[in-house]
């Protein structure tokens, strides 16, 4: 008897296979730039790359090549049949903070954002170009296909409504990671909640958390209708993903979701979606048991190990987490380097990073180095805010500090691109740059003051930003306990001619151990921070110098007169003042001070010095011998005096009657440089430090005689 199989009335196994494989397909394939418009003609100047439509504003060039020897060349828009003066400018970068961008500059490989300006669709232009405006000449072009759909974002519906008052406005998938939720509402009371995404019918614990709006993973807090932007974290796209919800993971339980459609269709996650989210830390969290999200394996250690940098892109923004054992008011400072293939902090680009003592919280600033010196409010070491710029990093959550191994751990991000081309520098993903950093003490302004030449980057230190698994981190090295016992402060008294000169600072031996009274040897110090250069009086580091009521006395200052470059430029004046900086400080602060010497002000009531004379510096003859130097006499000889053309300038000043007992020598135009100046009234006694019962009377003595006797005691004290 044959056996009769009757026909299955149900799907077989190859339709069930092809509705699988369809499921699949509907998901977008990455990378995925958008619609093609087409790759770039070259006519002239090496011109390449290929076009995509992102939303229907915006495109993206991707492996864009330009020589950049055209001298007027822009991307260039227009409706004519062929590219053509009638055009419109395609401003790159986009938020260039001047009227018109600049040039065009070469590019090798570069990927190209573009928005089109003046709210110009894809649909109202026929071209793009490069184009050179003073010879009209078309360098290369591409031409938009007619009935272009671009990608464009796509509206959900409102959260589902189960539990803790969440309901929303309908969410939008603004591009391939970022949702847009208006008018937020969430009471807060849930123990463990979190925005959460994930695959399946249903929301399940099978899931993965996203950052809130301010890119922090903290449980979420309660919104009352607000209107935020989130993003989803790694490689994670909407087209992964079924439904995005509000889940409390410790109890396995759905507040409410929305569902993903497999046919979003919306623009690629390049950069094109500005996201502003309000970020923020609270000092009241836990910081000790939190670490930095983030799905990076980056990791590298540098200066000797002593500062971990670890790095992960994000859409247009690249997240940063820096750690260190930082001292007492001491920050740390990444960036990328002011020139290529080597480390050089002029011109750098530069993340300041510190713990704020003073409100118990972590901060970071945008740095830009235009010179190597103090801030001036003008040039320097300076904050991008502190120049008319602006701050481009924020704080990410959690930064934190342990008090187990002293390491403080601060996480930002800032953008790849250049927000500010005057003052910021691209981060590359498509090859290794070289980095910079750098550690150093707090001004009073909680601004950087300075680094050591051991605190800084020496060596080419190159990381490949777009790296996926570049891990060499094995653990941070132990900070150092101790240093060499800090020189003797120098005392110049009985005179009345004085010369003025910059000079070394003498690291951990020199300025800030001289400047802090509770010095012990072994210990670190915390006395006035220095940014590496000092006074020396009469070629003294910072000697505390006394004067008497009623006298006059002479200051040759050559702290440098070429007003462009704050480097060399240091007038003298004295001051009551501990820090100085006349010059720099805004009014409110100029009036805090008492200006003695140094300082006029013209008709318009606008202060300037009246102390300025050539430079002369004393430099190192080869390396900075402080630390191996016993003696500051023994400093000196590793030291060689460097002079400019001209003239000291003269400063005399008649120390009045009513004169304060302490005053300082500074620098006009940065803080740090001086030290003391003692005001006695004729014939008071000085004593000479280190040596009980002997004194010095300067009253009854001509300055001829005791000048001398006094220099030789002091010398031989200290030899």
């Amino acid at each position: 008897m044959t056996l009769r199989v009757p026909p299955r009335s149900g799907p077989t196994l190859l339709a069930l296979l092809l509705v699988l494989y369809a499921g699949v397909e509907c998901r977008r394939p990455e990378p995925y730039y958008g619609r093609i418009i087409g790759r770039l003609t070259q006519y002239a100047h090496g011109i390449r790359g290929t076009a995509y439509a992102v939303d229907e504003n915006t495109v993206f060039i991707r492996g864009f090549a330009y020589d950049g020897t055209g001298p007027d060349a822009y991307f260039w828009i227009g409706d004519t049949p062929q590219p053509s003066p009638e055009g419109i400018l395609v401003p790159y970068p986009e938020d260039y903070p001047s009227r018109d961008p600049p040039v065009l500059s070469a590019h090798s490989n570069s990927d190209i954002l573009l928005r089109l300006p003046g709210g110009k669709r894809l649909r109202d232009i026929k071209w793009i170009s490069v184009w050179c405006r003073r010879f009209t000449v078309n360098f290369g072009d591409v031409f938009v296909p007619p009935g272009l759909d671009p990608p464009r974002p796509r509206v959900l519906p409102e959260f589902k409504r189960l539990a803790h008052g969440l309901r929303s406005g309908n969410i939008s998938v603004l591009d391939a990671k970022t949702f847009y939720i208006p008018n937020l509402h969430y009471d807060g009371a849930g123990p463990d909640a979190y925005f959460w995404v994930g695959n399946g019918s249903e929301p399940s614990p099978f899931g993965t958390k996203v950052p809130n709006e301010m890119g922090s993973l903290n449980p979420l807090r309660g919104y009352q209708g607000e209107d935020i932007e989130i993003q989803l974290p790694g490689k994670l796209t909407a087209y992964d993903i079924d439904w995005l919800a509000v889940w409390c993971v410790e109890y396995r339980h759905n507040f409410g979701h929305v569902y993903i459609p497999k046919d979003l269709d919306v623009p690629p996650a390049l950069g094109q979606t500005k996201i502003t989210p309000a970020w923020w830390y609270n000092p009241t969290s836990s910081t000790t048991s939190q670490t930095p999200y983030s799905s990076s394996n980056n990791c590298k250690e540098i200066l000797d190990k002593r500062l971990q940098v670890r790095w992960e892109i994000q859409g247009d923004l690249i997240q940063i987490t820096l750690a260190a054992r930082l001292r007492k008011e001491q920050y740390m400072a990444f960036g990328i380097s002011g020139a290529e293939g080597r480390a050089a902090m002029l011109n750098a680009d530069v993340v300041v990073a510190y713990w704020d003592n003073r409100s118990n919280q972590p901060r970071v600033a945008d740095y830009t180095i235009t010179h190597l010196a103090q801030c001036d409010g003008e040039r320097g070491v300076c904050p991008d805010a502190r120049l008319s710029g602006s701050n481009d990093v924020v704080l990410v959550i959690p930064s934190f500090r342990t008090s187990k191994d002293g390491v403080t751990t601060i996480t930002y991000r800032r953008p790849i691109a250049a927000k500010e081309p005057m003052k910021d520098k691209e981060v590359l993903t498509s090859r290794s740059q070289s980095v910079i950093a750098a550690f150093g003490p707090l001004n009073s302004r909680y601004e950087a003051n300075a680094h050591s030449f051991m605190d800084t980057t020496r060596n080419d230190v190159q990381l490949d930003f777009g790296a996926l698994n570049d891990n060499t981190c094995v653990g941070l090295a132990e900070l150092e306990a101790g240093g060499p016992a800090p020189w003797p402060a120098r005392i110049i008294a009985g005179v009345s001619n004085f010369t003025a000169r910059i000079g070394p600072a003498g690291g951990r031996r020199g300025y800030t151990p001289i400047t802090d009274n509770e010095t012990i040897e072994g210990f670190l110090p915390y006395g006035h921070p220095s940014w590496g250069i000092a006074w020396y009086i009469n070629d003294m580091l910072i000697p505390e110098i006394y004067v008497e009521r009623g006298k006059t006395y002479t200051f040759l200052v050559e702290g440098g007169d070429d007003r462009t470059n704050p480097a060399k430029f240091h007038p003298f004046y004295i001051s009551d003042s501990s820090e100085g900086g006349f010059g720099q400080k805004r009014e409110e602060d100029q009036r805090k001070q008492r200006v003695f010497a140094g300082v006029a002000y013209d008709n318009e009531g606008y202060p300037y010095p009246t102390a300025v004379g050539r430079y002369c510096e004393w430099t190192h003859k080869t390396t900075d011998q402080s630390s191996t130097s016993e003696t500051f006499e023994d400093y000196l000889q590793t030291l060689q005096l460097e002079c400019n053309e001209g003239e000291p300038a003269v400063l005399e000043w008649t120390v009045a009657h009513e004169t304060p007992d302490l005053l300082y020598y500074q620098c006009y135009t940065h803080n740090n440089l001086g030290w003391k100046i003692h005001v006695v009234d004729p014939g008071t006694q000085i004593h000479l430090p280190g040596q009980t019962g002997v004194c010095s009377n300067l009253a009854p003595l001509p300055l001829s005689i005791i000048a001398p006797i006094l220099t030789a005691v002091i010398y031989a004290q200290f030899r």
